[in-house]
């Protein structure tokens, strides 16, 4: 099979200058200088098929930015191989550069002094974009995003959320094979983010743009990537299905029960009580054990409300970090 991403032991180590604090250890380290590595990424085995919709999830410092950076050419690998549609990434060809597209949510590719519609114009140019290819794209994204507003507007003038959606735009103009977000929706209100999300699974569906998505936001990965790739130290402990990754952690159901009256709550067996007072309770159940504890619950206790809702995924992505092995694929 041609995966339009294949690496094998891929690897990137660092060696960081360490010296002992004080004048004493700067004069030391002139004559004898130490360094420490750093491994960031250790054997990493990654295929991605054209289309597909990747989500690399782990906790900060977990190899993820590394990776991205490897496969967009950014850095080079210590050892292993790597294949991005069919080039080695850091040779920087420009056969490579332009088809894909990279966007970070802390760096912008944007010039603030000028309007987006101007920095559209310059990387139309800088990829050589067919007039009626531009043309065609920057009316199907203004549209998606319902952004006609922002198109002449200074971007130092634009929101957050609006310069992200121009950064979007801009790194889709030339039909990109493969886009890497990293972090795209950091420091976004919730519906911004819904709509990010909205207009990556169009472009995905519409276009058949490969894309692998970095996000700390859980919500991203699960409402976007049907599969996942949870990195911790470096290593792969987890490729496959996010729906069965969730289900393999998301083993409680958090409970809210409001009584008619003032009620003195005893917690049946297995509760875990989060908040408890004489007209509330909030606790968390065994998956498995909802109906069975639900219904003795209204049978003891006269209700006003109950909600019954999935185990935070804050939570749930925790258990995945801590659990050193992840899930087996």
């Amino acid at each position: 099979m041609n995966y339009i991403i294949q690496t094998h032991r891929l690897s990137k180590e660092y060696k960081r200058f360490a010296k002992e604090a004080g004048l004493k250890g700067s004069l030391k380290s002139l004559f004898n200088r130490k360094f420490v590595s750093k491994t960031a990424v250790s054997d990493f085995d990654l295929t991605v098929e054209q289309g597909e919709f990747v989500g690399l999830i782990g906790p900060n410092g977990a190899g993820k930015t590394t990776l991205v950076k490897m496969l967009t050419g950014i850095i080079a690998p210590t050892s292993g191989e790597i294949s991005v549609l069919g080039h080695y990434p850091n040779k920087l060809a420009n056969a490579f550069k332009k088809q894909y597209a990279v966007v970070m949510g802390q760096k912008s590719q944007l010039i603030y002094d000028m309007t987006a519609a101007d920095t559209f114009l310059l990387f139309k140019e800088m990829y050589e974009i067919p007039e009626a290819v531009y043309r065609r794209n920057l009316a199907l994204f203004t549209d998606l995003f319902d952004a006609e507003e922002y198109l002449n507007m200074q971007v130092r003038t634009l929101s957050l959320g609006e310069r992200l959606k121009m950064e979007l735009v801009t790194a889709l103009l030339h039909d990109p094979k493969v886009l890497f977000l990293d972090e795209p929706t950091i420091g976004l209100d919730a519906p911004a983010q819904r709509q990010i999300r909205a207009f990556l699974q169009e472009v995905n569906s519409r276009k058949g743009t490969t894309i692998l998505l970095t996000s700390h936001y859980m919500e991203d990965v699960r409402s976007l990537c049907p599969r996942s790739i949870v990195v911790n130290n470096g290593c792969k402990i987890y490729d496959g299905e996010t729906a069965a990754l969730f289900a393999s952690y998301q083993t409680q159901k958090k409970v809210t029960i409001q009584f008619e009256s003032a009620s003195e709550f005893v917690a049946p067996p297995h509760c875990t009580i989060l908040e408890k007072n004489s007209h509330k309770a909030l606790f968390m159940i065994p998956k498995e054990k909802t109906g069975t504890i639900l219904e003795r619950i209204m049978k003891e206790y006269r209700l006003k409300d109950i909600s019954v809702e999935e185990e935070d995924i804050g939570l749930v992505v925790e258990k995945i970090y801590q659990n050193g092995n992840g899930v087996q694929s």
